[in-house]
């Protein structure tokens, strides 16, 4: 054998063995499993990111999501308790959690999303069949718990069927009646809270009408109170004035007689009037200084 013809058959060699090699590795990513597979049969699982090895033409490798996934369900009908119809939407998280048993029993995410969208439809139908639309659609429906309720038995029915699959959360995103039954159901609705309004309107008009009587009588009860400490005062006043004057006029009584008189003048003559008065009396004299 030649040279030429030995340097031929080392690169046929060395290409087959590079080829023999790419072929034999598979790359595990971050957030995926890789499911090593002899003949079809999940022989070993792969988690750890890095460069792995397989059997070339013997194994092969299968990739499913390590990471949480969402699935959507499509909007239902469901019958409430009170025999209402009503379209119930929502949606799950899931993860696989057994990659091998996953692929023994499911195979696919179509099929796990299958498997769960059934399991979540029986759940959520019984759940709500238990319920009247007015429980459901209140403000103080404990939404919280109905949903915790439907994922804790969920996620029991996926385990009691090993299908590989975890349940994180079950979710009812939404609950609305059918487009034909929602007008009477607005109409209803508004003709409650009319009522409702006009009974807190009578109400209120009711206790203004008690709060109004009430602060009128106060008002009057009070106003009668002032005057009458008013009259009393007065009384009071007047009756010591008229101490104060008799106190004054018994220490002199000639000169509180004048003075009496001298303030009469001031009166009498107020805007210059013509008085007529006998010449000898009392009150003329005074006034002539005589």
């Amino acid at each position: 054998m030649t040279l030429q013809s030995k340097w031929i058959l080392r690169s046929i060699l060395g290409v087959v063995l590079v080829i023999f090699f790419l072929i034999s590795i598979f790359i595990v990513k971050e957030g995926q499993y890789r499911v090593v597979l002899k003949f079809g049969e999940a022989v070993r699982i792969q988690t750890e990111p890095g460069i792995h090895f397989k059997i070339p033409f013997i194994e092969s490798v299968r990739t499913l999501p390590k990471y949480q996934m969402v699935y959507d369900s499509k909007p239902t009908s469901i019958l409430t308790k009170d025999k209402k119809p009503i379209e119930v939407d929502n949606y799950t998280v899931w993860r696989i959690d057994d990659a091998q048993q996953f692929l023994r029993t499911i195979q696919s995410i179509t099929g796990g999303e299958e498997r769960i969208d059934a399991a979540v439809y029986n759940t959520v139908r019984r759940k709500l069949s238990e319920i009247n639309y007015s429980d459901i659609i209140s403000e103080n429906t404990q939404r919280g718990n109905l949903n915790d309720e439907i994922t804790k038995e969920v996620s029991e029915l996926m385990e009691r069927d090993n299908y590989g699959i975890q349940i994180v959360d079950v979710r009812i995103k939404r609950t609305d009646l059918p487009d034909s039954n929602k007008q009477s159901v607005y109409k209803r609705m508004i003709s409650d809270r009319q009522s409702i309004a006009a009974k807190y309107l009578s109400e209120g008009d009711e206790e203004s009408k008690k709060i109004t009587s009430k602060a009128d009588r106060q008002a009057s009860e009070l106003i009668a109170q002032a005057q009458a400490d008013a009259k009393k005062i007065v009384a009071e006043g007047e009756q010591e004035a008229a101490k104060i004057y008799n106190s004054a006029y018994g220490q002199d009584p000639a000169f509180y007689n004048f003075y009496r008189t001298l303030d009469s003048y001031l009166v009498s003559f107020k805007g210059e009037p013509v008085i007529m008065l006998p010449i000898d009396s009392p009150y003329t004299k005074i006034l002539l200084g005589k």
